[in-house]
């Protein structure tokens, strides 16, 4: 026999779902206590009196940036928020705008307190009497005036602005062919018109140019090889020639108030 299947009457026994004004209650309690849950949280997070960020541990092989110069620059950050919801990055960028911070890493410890790990800018050059410039011939606008005895000796570089990596470089380049002849670069100058000078400690200075440059300090040293005791006597070189150099003396109203 074929059983028939009665669509219609199993149809009518699946039980149907009535949504009572109950439910419709129960459904908008439950809403509104979402709700209130969810601003009760954000309310408690942003309560500067629940979770201060009340203190700050520096951390670092640090000689120049000081415990109080992070707390100024945290201090200026307004309104300053709680644990949960000051922005990381906002501190990062306070304590990178101090003049010795090359880089800061921030980061929250709870329940109160603010990491803050601090690579210094590593002083390679003062850079036009005002400034100074670090190991990558970048500019941070420290004062050569604080610097530590240790540092105090560094070269003097100037130039354009656009122009320190280069200077620096050229300093470098330059150095060990000096160090031969016993004497050290003090100063070396970029003017606006892209020509060097060079400034060495026994007080010569030396007039370069534009062009030529590695030509032009190979035909200064071996002047100065041949000059014996003379060199005590020299104001100034120019090498601002195809060849050979003018020499410019010290008066003898010069070497005596010396």
């Amino acid at each position: 026999m074929e059983a028939i299947l009665d669509v219609e009457t199993e149809y009518k026994q699946k039980p149907r779902f009535k949504f009572s004004l109950v439910d419709a209650s129960f459904l908008l309690f439950v809403v509104i206590l979402i709700v209130f849950g969810i601003y009760s949280t954000v309310a408690w997070m942003r309560d500067s009196g629940r979770l201060p960020l009340s203190q700050f541990v520096l951390e670092g092989n640090l000689e120049y940036v000081h415990n109080s110069d992070v707390q100024s620059a945290l201090s200026r950050i307004q309104p300053f928020g709680t644990f949960m919801t000051q922005d990381v990055t906002q501190l990062q960028h306070a304590v990178e705008d101090l003049p010795w911070v090359a880089s800061a890493a921030i980061r929250k410890q709870w329940p109160n307190t603010i990491k803050v790990f601090v690579i210094e800018h590593q002083p390679a050059a003062i850079w036009n009497g005002t400034a100074l410039l670090n190991d990558s011939g970048q500019i941070f606008n420290a004062d050569p005036g604080y610097l530590h005895e240790k540092d105090q000796d560094i070269v003097k570089l100037y130039g354009p602005e656009a122009k320190s990596e280069d200077v620096l470089r050229t300093w470098r380049e330059l150095k060990p062919q000096f160090e031969g002849l016993g004497l050290e670069i003090t100063s070396v100058v970029l003017n606006d018109r892209l020509a060097w000078q060079i400034i060495l400690d026994n007080g010569i200075r030396l007039e370069l140019g534009k062009d030529a440059l590695n030509e032009r300090i190979k035909r200064f040293v071996d002047l100065y090889r041949h000059m014996n005791e003379k060199v005590q006597q020299i104001s100034y070189i120019d090498l601002r020639y195809d060849t050979g150099a003018a020499v410019g003396w010290l008066s003898d109203e010069h070497r005596h108030r010396e």
